[in-house]
């Protein structure tokens, strides 16, 4: 029988819980400003440098003017939360590693901390760029580095966040971060991700914006300004080997908690942002390199990297030169500003879905007391948040994506369709139509 037609016999499931638009989602998508992308990137560019080893002291170039910079921002859209937006920088000294730190440097991440309206609600969803900049010679913090896109543009996704969503009244709590020391070996991420753990934060997910402003190819001329890369990984870096045999056992390979992020991004942006394509990468990041969500990776938090779909070589770690009549340098110029603003509004209505939803089902299990051909699944209330009902997800273990949706209202289903054959995952769904995560069933004992 086909899988539409067995989904049909599913008993007490309700079809007519059809998704709709949240109106206040679709305001924030619509508010997002090329013109505010374009002066934020401008201004980044004017700061000469913003090498991690560059100054820290001169008022008008280095990383130490741009990032208090990116704090007078904040502050200015702090003033817009009623008192709920912190701003902060995260700072510390570093020591040399003799590696890409050569000297004892002043390490600072500039932080927006929007706190949730409800005080028993503890989740908290993360957006992040790298703030810092180079040219070829990772080294050189004194040459003209503009970084327009190189992390400007992610820069500009997660300034224009800020201003747009410190409006918000959201349950949970949004953390907006441009991070320094990115491109001198990830510390500035993993200062904050060390952090997060050892305070035990319930990070939820990690949107992490690096180049996300450029459509060209540079080798071949092609162009794709259609089209967004997220990249996850599938088997979960942070204590795989406790993991492993249950992973293996129930075949879930492809369904890490990050990879069911990335999922959740590609349902909502293409939802909420017209004519974009969220493409899925199969890896963590780029072939053999990473970026700052791996600091995040590393610690166990769901954790993704959103970057354009060509990178453009002749415009990343360059020195800014013409050779043979060619332009090279990461210069504003080659920026598409009408891409870059899908791409910056698709991560604003996937951080306020995320936030206003209901949080994941509790204790989602699957039950195995007996061989059948069907599948019995039960679950817990979420622990904030009041839902309308619940989704049951479904997809053939050969799909990238979940296929069918099931609406109920109860705490358990029966579906006709072998664990054998399918991939099941429950979410919550509020009043207004706001998804939680997938939750991929456990073992009931």
């Amino acid at each position: 029988m086909k899988f539409s037609l067995l989904l049909l016999l599913v008993p007490f499931v309700s079809f007519s819980q059809t998704k709709t638009k949240d109106d206040e989602i679709k305001k924030y998508v619509s508010d997002v400003s090329s013109d505010s992308l374009k002066s934020y990137i401008g201004k980044l560019v004017s700061f000469n440098t913003r090498h991690t080893l560059s100054s820290v002291d001169d008022k008008n170039q280095g990383i130490g003017a741009a990032r208090s910079w990116v704090l007078r921002k904040f502050n200015d859209y702090a003033k817009n939360a009623g008192g709920r937006m912190d701003v902060y920088l995260q700072q510390e000294d570093i020591q040399p590693d003799g590696k890409r730190i050569d000297k004892v440097t002043n390490l600072g991440n500039p932080i927006a901390f929007l706190k949730g309206t409800d005080p028993n609600d503890k989740r908290i969803f993360l957006i992040s760029a790298h703030l810092d900049s180079r040219v070829t010679d990772v080294m050189n913090r004194t040459s003209f580095a503009p970084g327009a896109n190189d992390d400007g543009s992610g820069v500009s996704a997660v300034i224009e966040a800020a201003r747009i969503l410190s409006r918000s009244s959201f349950p949970a709590s949004v953390i907006f971060v441009t991070f320094s020391g990115e491109e001198q070996s990830l510390v500035g991420s993993k200062f904050l991700a060390d952090k997060a753990k050892k305070e035990n934060l319930q990070i939820e997910a990690v949107l992490n914006n690096d180049m996300i402003g450029n459509p060209k190819s540079g080798e071949t001329g092609e162009t794709n300004s259609r089209t967004l890369r997220v990249f996850s990984e599938g088997l979960p870096y942070a204590e795989l080997d406790k993991k492993a045999m249950g992973i293996r056992n129930l075949g879930l390979e492809n369904d890490s908690e990050s990879r069911q992020l990335a999922r959740y991004i590609k349902e909502i942006a293409e939802e909420y942002v017209k004519g974009l394509e969220v493409k899925l990468i199969y890896r963590n990041d780029r072939f053999l390199r990473g970026g700052d969500h791996s600091s995040f990776v590393g610690q166990g938090f769901p954790s993704v990297r959103l970057t354009e779909y060509f990178e453009n070589y002749d415009h990343q770690h360059q020195d800014v030169r013409v050779e043979n009549n060619k332009q090279y340098g990461d210069l504003p110029e080659f920026i598409d500003y009408n891409y870059l603003k899908r791409n910056v509004a698709a991560n604003i209505a996937v951080l306020a879905s995320l936030a206003k939803a209901a949080s994941k089902p509790e204790k989602v299990e699957v039950m195995v007391k007996e061989l059948t051909n069907s599948t019995s699944l039960q679950w817990e209330k979420p622990k904030s948040g009041t839902p309308a009902g619940y989704y049951i997800l479904v997809r053939e273990t050969d799909s990238p994506v979940w296929q069918k949706k099931i609406f109920t209202k109860e705490l358990s289903i029966k579906i006709p369709l072998s664990k054998d054959n399918y991939i099941f995952a429950v979410q919550a769904v509020n009043q207004s139509g706001n998804l939680s995560v997938p939750v991929i069933p456990g073992i009931a004992r």
